[in-house]
Parts: structure tokens; C-alpha cells; sequence
């Protein structure tokens, strides 16, 4: 019974697992869409807005009607400030206050420090995806060459076991034969799942299921324009740092937090209105000569701080320490910023030269394969020789499939470091 349940399972997800083949481009424009972090950081910004609606909210008039009908007896009392009556409506605006006019800036920083935000979680969101992508996209590569070296090391397998049987080699050659051949299924094997196991976080990172599969598509991809000399590197990475634009942004809120907490001891004042349809009942002649049902007022509302107490100064004073860390770190961060730059830039450098060298020993390697067949034809190779430059040619094709790689993903860097990078992948 619990196989079958088990069973039904599999076929069910299988059922429902998908297969994407996509460019590197459409991966990331995927991502963009569909990541759940960046929906998720696209949330917390439209919520940085509506805080700012919120803290804009006093300055705009806020109207409330209602009933305030009761019975009296004797002199007419008042119900919550105001005398009975069939209907009321009260008005209020703040005209000028200076504490939550600097709040409402504050709030609006908080928006941008927010933006920023999301900014930077696009930019990680879409170098993931790229480095996912290159990942999955060489161990395809290397895999494809793994399963060519099954089918070499196939082939020199029977015309070994051929020359052994006919006595021409020793009997050590079939073993050296199996055991290249068994090496050969066991990379093949081991590259399989590193390949479904990268096209399925592929699949997660662009808001797949985990189910799902993001296969990689071959195809031509131009290289990306990247700063010519290292001092022009880091001067884009400080001119479009985000992270730099973010501790500024915090900085500026802080500001606007501490002219707030000065601007307690400032005056406040409040536009209010007032309309009351009063009863007759409850004003009769024995307490008014006078009487008239419809009650109104308009004025201003003003208020002066006179003892404010030492919880705005320590709040002020609490804002300012936090303002001098932001200023320290956004120091540490330009030296870092730099440094980074400067260092992403020498190691693309270095990876450029390693890339030509792995080019420059992969083209070694397969004329010596063709030498080698050449004379294998003539009868004056052995075959564990040229079996063993076939090993080599493997060798050289894998690690320049990961030189390639190393060197789009240093591009990738040095692209995310200048703030390049969404630019060039779209």
C-alpha cells in the first residue's frame, strides 16, 4: 500500500514538473518579474510609501459628524465639550508644525533609503541568477564532453580487447582500458547531478517550483562593455555605489530626525471648525433669553510648548551619535568600495591571461590527439598513448570551459561593482 501511495506521488510530480529552456537574458528579465525576495522587497518599498501618506495626514482636514442628542434636566450640560444636539460635525487641519512637517521628510527619505533598497536586492537577484545560469550552463558543456569520452573510451575498449585477444598487447590493457572507461561514467555521473541540481535552484531563483527545471540555451552572447583602466573602475563604483546612496539616504533621515526633535519647542497651529444643530428642549427661557438652534465656530487653534520635558533633547541628542556613525561608515565604505574595485579589476585582468592560456593548452593538446591518431593509423602509437592524450584533450577542454566560465563571472564583478551590471544583462 505504501509503495503504491509512494508511486503515485512521483508520477504526480513528475507529472506536474516543467522543463524551461531559456538565454541568459530572458533568465534574468525572468527573475526581475518573478523572484519572491524582489517581490518581497518591492512590498516593504510600497509600504515605505504609504508611511509617508500616514505622516502627511495631520495637514490634511479631517471632518467628523455625528449625534450628540441626550435629555437634560436643570442647567444643560455638555456632552464630551459640546452641548446636546441633533448634529454635529467638527473640522480640524494643522496649519503649522514644524515637528511633523520635518517627520513628513523624514518619512520621504525613508522612501528613497527604501528604493535603494530594492535596488540592491535587484542587483544581488540578478547576479545570483547570472552566476546560477554560467554554472549551469559549463557543467552542461562539461558534461556533453563526458559523455564524448564515454564514447571514445568505449570504442578503444573493444579494439584493446580485440589486440588482446589476438595477443598483440598485454592482458594490463584491458584493465587500463576498463578502468579509464569506468572513470569516464563516473564524471559523467557525478556531472548529471550537479547539472539537474543547478538547473533546479535556477528554477527556484527565477520563481519556479522546485520541481521545476531552467535548462540553458546556447547561444551568442556579446562581451560587455567594461571600464579600461583601473582608476576608471573605481571611480564608477563610488559614483554608482548603492550601497553609498543608501547610508546617505539613512544620514539625511537622521537629519530630518533631529530637526523634528528641535522643533518641539516651536508653536503649533490648528485650523478647527465647529456646527451644532441644537434641540430646543434643552434651552428653554429660564436659563436663555436668547436662543438659537444653529451653533457654529471657525478660529485657530494655538499652542505653545512651555515645559517640554528632557525627552526631546535626548532623542535629538540620540539622533545626532547615530548620525556620526553613518558618517564613520560611510567613510569605511568608500575605502572599501575602492579597494574592492581595484581588486575586481586586477583579478579580471588575471583571469583574462588564464583564459588565453587554458585557449593556448586545449590547442596543444588536440594537435597532438591528431599527431597521435596519424601515427596510430601507421601502427607506431600504442593505443594506452593515445587513450592517454585523449585523457589529456578531456582535461584541457574541461578547464577551459571553466576558464571561460571564471572569466564571465569576473566580467560579472566588475560589472555589479561599477553598478553596470543590470545594464549589461539586459
Amino acid at each position: 500500500m505504501f509503495r503504491t501511495i509512494a508511486l503515485s506521488l512521483l508520477v504526480s510530480t513528475a507529472i506536474h514538473a516543467e522543463t524551461y529552456v531559456m538565454t541568459l537574458r530572458e533568465a534574468v528579465d525572468l527573475a526581475l518579474r518573478q523572484n519572491p525576495d524582489l517581490v518581497l522587497a518591492r512590498l516593504d518599498e510600497q509600504k515605505a510609501a504609504q508611511a509617508v501618506r500616514l505622516a502627511k495626514d495631520p495637514f490634511y482636514p479631517r471632518l467628523v459628524a455625528g449625534s450628540g442628542a441626550a435629555y437634560s434636566t436643570g442647567y444643560p450640560l455638555t456632552i464630551d465639550g459640546s452641548p446636546p444636539s441633533i448634529l454635529q460635525a467638527r473640522a480640524i487641519q494643522t496649519f503649522f508644525n514644524r515637528t511633523k512637517s520635518y517627520t513628513v521628510e523624514e518619512m520621504r527619505e525613508n522612501e528613497r533609503t527604501s528604493g535603494i533598497d530594492f535596488q540592491i536586492r535587484r542587483d544581488d537577484i540578478a547576479f545570483r541568477t547570472a552566476t546560477l545560469y554560467l554554472d549551469a550552463e559549463r557543467t552542461t558543456q562539461v558534461a556533453e564532453m563526458a559523455r564524448r569520452q564515454i564514447g571514445d573510451f568505449e570504442q578503444i575498449a573493444k579494439i584493446v580487447a580485440a589486440r588482446v585477444a589476438e595477443g598483440r598487447d598485454l592482458e594490463i590493457e584491458n584493465d587500463r582500458a576498463a578502468l579509464n572507461l569506468a572513470r569516464a561514467r563516473q564524471r559523467a555521473t557525478a556531472l548529471e547531478y550537479d547539472r539537474g541540481y543547478l538547473e533546479r535552484s535556477l528554477a527556484i531563483v527565477l520563481g519556479y517550483g522546485p520541481d521545476d527545471v531552467v535548462q540553458t540555451s546556447a547561444s551568442e552572447r556579446q562581451p560587455p562593455d567594461l571600464p579600461l583602466t583601473e582608476q576608471a573602475a573605481v571611480d564608477q563604483a563610488l559614483a554608482n555605489s548603492r550601497e553609498l546612496r543608501r547610508l546617505e539616504s539613512v544620514l539625511a533621515s537622521r537629519g530630518w530626525a533631529i530637526k523634528a526633535q528641535h522643533a518641539s519647542r516651536l508653536p503649533q497651529v490648528d485650523l478647527v471648525a465647529q456646527y451644532s444643530l441644537l434641540t430646543r428642549y434643552n434651552f428653554n427661557s429660564d436659563f436663555f433669553g436668547r436662543f438659537n438652534r444653529h451653533a457654529g465656530q471657525i478660529g485657530v487653534q494655538v499652542q505653545f510648548p512651555v515645559l517640554s520635558g528632557t525627552g526631546a533633547a535626548a532623542q535629538a541628542a540620540t539622533a545626532e551619535i547615530e548620525s556620526d556613525r553613518l558618517r564613520q561608515q560611510i567613510k569605511s565604505a568608500q575605502g572599501r568600495i575602492s579597494l574592492e574595485a581595484r581588486r575586481g579589476f586586477e583579478q579580471l585582468r588575471n583571469v583574462e591571461a588564464a583564459a588565453e592560456v587554458a585557449r593556448l593548452d586545449l590547442q596543444l593538446a588536440r594537435k597532438t590527439v591528431t599527431v597521435l591518431l596519424a601515427q596510430s593509423g601507421e601502427g607506431r602509437v600504442p593505443l594506452r598513448d593515445l587513450a592517454a592524450a585523449r585523457t589529456a584533450e578531456y582535461e584541457k577542454w574541461i578547464g577551459y570551459y571553466e576558464a571561460e566560465s571564471q572569466l564571465e563571472r569576473a566580467q560579472l564583478e566588475v560589472l555589479r561593482q561599477t553598478g553596470a551590471l543590470l545594464s549589461a544583462l539586459r
